[in-house]
């Protein structure tokens, strides 16, 4: 990825301060979209000035086609999309809000598809790409009071399969890995960190990410990675 243009969501999340610095250590220069300030300063306090250099932030919202359109008119191309941005909650079914559902959905699939859709009309034009997404094993193995996320995690899989087989015969190539729980301070906080040693670090999701974003990868195309831990 050495001087290409990689747009990055999610860069300042969880998952994102393990994938970020392995992306920068590959010598990309990188877009970030955001939403809170203070995230990003999270970010820029496990970065060095150097690497810091060749992040460019900018505000957007990406769950509005405008922004995501805006977003990425400002970059002058892009070589990668690697769109980490998720969320989950958790209800049964029968007493889960409509809300909720189309929450989840919002944030999972509806950003995925529209950070893909602006991302590929700019490779196509440059004959070149690289397209990652984030699913998740909820999407391959439906879990109980996960009806939403799992949902939309199926969904992503679906989708990335799906630009997978558009882009036959071109240089662009989309795949989707699929973590199990993510060791994130976040998840230690909600769920409890006695069974943490047992989850996926996101610096080890970062390097099956950066090999599906790297150059080699050409020949990788519609793939949904596991990336379980030893779970």
């Amino acid at each position: 990825m050495k001087g290409q243009q990689v747009l990055l969501t999610g860069g300042t999340g969880g998952l994102g301060l393990g994938v970020t610095p392995a992306v920068l250590a590959q010598g990309a220069e990188v877009t970030i979209p955001y939403r809170s300030p203070k995230d990003v300063e999270r970010l820029k306090g496990i970065i060095s000035p150097a690497d810091i250099a060749r992040i460019h932030f900018i505000p957007a919202n990406l769950e509005d086609e405008a922004s995501v359109d805006k977003l990425i008119s400002q970059m002058t191309k892009v070589d990668v999309l690697i769109h980490l941005v998720g969320g989950f909650s958790m209800g049964k079914t029968h007493e889960y809000s409509f809300y909720d559902w189309k929450r989840v959905l919002e944030l999972n699939l509806n950003t995925t598809f529209l950070t893909c859709k602006y991302s590929l009309k700019s490779m196509l034009e440059n004959g070149y790409g690289r397209i990652v997404t984030v699913s998740s094993r909820a999407g391959v193995e439906a879990a109980g009071q996960l009806v939403a996320y799992s949902a939309a995690k199926a969904g992503v899989i679906a989708l990335t399969k799906a630009i997978a087989d558009e882009t036959k015969g071109t240089n662009i190539t989309a795949n989707t890995v699929l973590p199990n729980f993510i060791d994130t301070p976040t998840n230690r906080e909600e769920m409890g960190a006695e069974n943490a040693y047992k989850w996926v670090k996101p610096e080890s999701i970062a390097q099956v990410i950066c090999f599906l974003a790297s150059e080699p990868a050409k020949d990788v195309r519609g793939a949904a990675v596991p990336v379980y831990g030893n779970i």
